[in-house]
């Protein structure tokens, strides 16, 4: 969850330490700090809070040197503070790690009992004062940290610096990404090519296990057996005028508004303009050869899954279960045979998600992942990858990677349908035109931003908010009340409208705003009675649907959102877009931090 870099440069590297960790700042911003080595000498700068407070620090206080490590923190062993801050050091060694150290106690009780005293609550200072011990018994930089990092149980990735050393720095993976760009004359190591794309093209992986020793001039990879590795040197294409804002005031307005180009982008991918079959890159997959599909997945990942599950049983007849990755191995569930394990995560890096996905390897018939970073692990370790096209999302709560996910599922269940010839030709088509009219409806959702932000205004003065939605509008219910919570801190909850008599209704009063999801579909009459359940009890309704059901069942709801009608199968992509609306214009009333809520981080790279 923590981002990482370190630079060897030509240059003062403070200031590009501190650019490059603006763009990983969506990965923890509880603390920050960078390292760096001038004239032999190592020193340090931190601050508690977002990136600007170490901008500040260092305007006052700067730290001189050609080479550098630098991190930005999400908090896991220790509250945020200085002290707890990294770079951690320890006498001629600063670190900087992205993941957590499951024996630190029994490391600490070491370190202990050779005389070491320990000045923080972080897991990531033993790993400092276990290499200076190493150091001190006689082991060259390099040495030592290798000594340490086969010491370590967890998942990492780290970075070290020396005193005395400017031009090296070690590097180290364990189920945290950790990237190496190559430079002219200079290197760099990040946690991920959004922090290393103004700086190079050319990155080089870490793959599971391998640790780095980096010179300005050269890198040298070992693998976890400590042997020499040969790792493929890549050109990305990131373009990194994608990563600021475009003139809107937050990254996650921005991403919303891109949803009807990146959607679009993303159904190109699979359907090609003079035909209605899809079409996947890469390794084609024949579902007639499979019986049953595992989805598993996090957070809004999960709920993309959800809905991907009525897609997959509805039109391809085929039988989905849908797990979340923190408990599915722990569950240690059987894979059947003819079984396809289908992993979903933005990042690609999600450690739950990718630990499931190695438990299924050797078990499942096939392992597929969709992903919005074609080089992450979780893509690696697929046998086929499909990326989403959602490009650079930096806001933490996720909106155009949902509704791309979304689409890219959708694309796979059609894809399913037709290899078991469980829709017609005809029905194949009706699907392919309807997805080629999904930007264009996208594009009229969003010109509902100013009803919605009247809608947000009074759902920013509440308290708990319940969304309501069957069928293929539960799961989007779920994601509401999850966007909504997410960065509003408002209390919300998604059901299934038929499950309200089942208990949710008994928190129903006039304080309470509902949100009911209701296009006109076979599930709509069903839906209103039980909007009208939540009227009898002055619950107060915002009804989001389109002209026909709001004409026939607006009476006495509190506020309504009118969207276009759609395919009733694209329902879900389509209103995600007021249910991602909804929570950020309740935000932006409220007054919270929209791309930075508190406690949250975007990549979630521990378990």
């Amino acid at each position: 969850m923590c981002g990482i870099v370190g630079v060897l440069g030509k240059h003062e590297v403070a200031p590009i330490l501190v650019e490059a960790l603006k763009r990983l700042e969506y990965r923890g911003y509880d603390s920050a700090g960078i390292a760096t080595v001038n004239e032999g000498v190592l020193d340090r700068r931190r601050a508690v809070g977002k990136l600007v407070n170490l901008s500040d620090l260092l305007v006052h206080d700067p730290l001189p040197g050609k080479s550098g490590i630098g991190h930005t923190r999400w908090a896991t062993h220790g509250v945020p503070s200085v002290e707890n801050a990294h770079p951690h050091r320890a006498g001629s060694v600063a670190v900087v790690h992205n993941g957590i150290v499951e024996n630190y106690r029994e490391l600490r009780a070491e370190l202990a009992s050779h005389g070491f005293r320990f000045e923080t609550e972080t897991d990531t200072e033993t790993v400092a004062l276990m290499t200076e011990h190493h150091m001190k018994s006689g082991l060259d930089p390099v040495q030592a940290a290798f000594k340490t990092i086969d010491q370590l149980e967890g998942a990492f990735a780290l970075a070290f610096l020396f005193d005395g050393e400017e031009d090296l720095i070690v590097a180290a993976r364990k189920g945290s990404p950790l990237a190496i760009g190559h430079g002219d004359g200079e290197m760099y190591v990040g946690s991920d090519a959004i922090a290393l794309a103004p700086l190079t093209d050319r990155v080089t992986y870490l793959e599971e296990g391998d640790r780095a020793i980096v010179t300005r001039n050269s890198l040298e990879i070992r693998d976890e057996r400590g042997e020499l590795a040969n790792r493929d040197m890549r050109r990305i294409n990131l373009d990194v005028s994608r990563t600021d804002k475009a003139g809107h005031k937050h990254y996650m307005a921005k991403e919303i508004a891109e949803q009807p180009v990146v959607v679009a982008e993303a159904i190109r991918s699979c359907l090609p303009a003079a035909s209605d079959r899809i079409c996947l890159p890469g390794e084609d997959l024949d579902f007639s050869k499979l019986d049953r599909l595992t989805m598993v997945a996090c957070g809004t990942a999960f709920y993309a899954c959800l809905t991907a599950k009525y897609w997959f049983e509805r039109l391809a007849k085929m039988p989905v279960e849908v797990d979340i990755a923190s408990e599915f191995r722990y569950r240690e569930p059987p894979i059947p045979e003819r079984s396809l394990a289908l992993f979903v995560s933005q990042s690609g890096e999600t450690a739950d998600t990718l630990a499931a996905l190695r438990y299924c390897e050797g078990k499942a018939d096939k392992i597929v992942s969709v992903v919005n970073v074609p080089e992450s692990s979780i893509a690696r370790e697929s046998d086929l990858a499909l990326p989403i096209h959602a490009g650079v999302e930096i806001g933490v709560a996720s909106t155009k990677a949902f509704t791309c996910q979304l689409a890219v599922l959708l694309m796979l269940a059609l894809k399913a349908a037709a290899d078991r010839g469980t829709l017609t030709d005809e029905e194949l088509a009706d699907h392919a035109a309807a997805l080629r009219g999904l930007p264009s409806a996208l594009n009229t959702a969003l010109e509902q931003d100013n009803s919605i932000r009247v809608a947000a205004q009074r759902l920013s003065e509440a308290r708990d908010v319940l969304f309501l939605g069957r069928g293929l509008m539960y799961p989007l219910a779920m994601e509401g009340a999850l966007k909504l919570k997410e960065i509003s801190y408002i209390h919300a909850e998604g059901y299934a409208s038929g499950e309200l008599k089942h208990g949710p209704i008994a928190l129903i009063d006039k304080n309470m705003p509902v949100v009911v999801m209701a296009p006109r579909d076979v599930l709509f009459d069903k839906t209103v009675s039980n909007m009208q359940e939540v009227m009898a009890r002055k619950g107060k309704v915002i009804l989001v649907s389109d002209d026909e059901g709001i004409a026939e069942a607006q009476d006495g709801v509190w506020a309504t959102i009118r969207m276009p009608y759609v395919h009733p199968s694209l329902t879900p992509i389509l209103y995600a877009v007021p249910a991602q609306l909804l929570a950020y214009h309740t935000a932006v009333a409220k007054g919270t931090d929209v791309d930075q809520p508190r406690n949250l981080a975007k990549s979630v790279t521990v378990e």
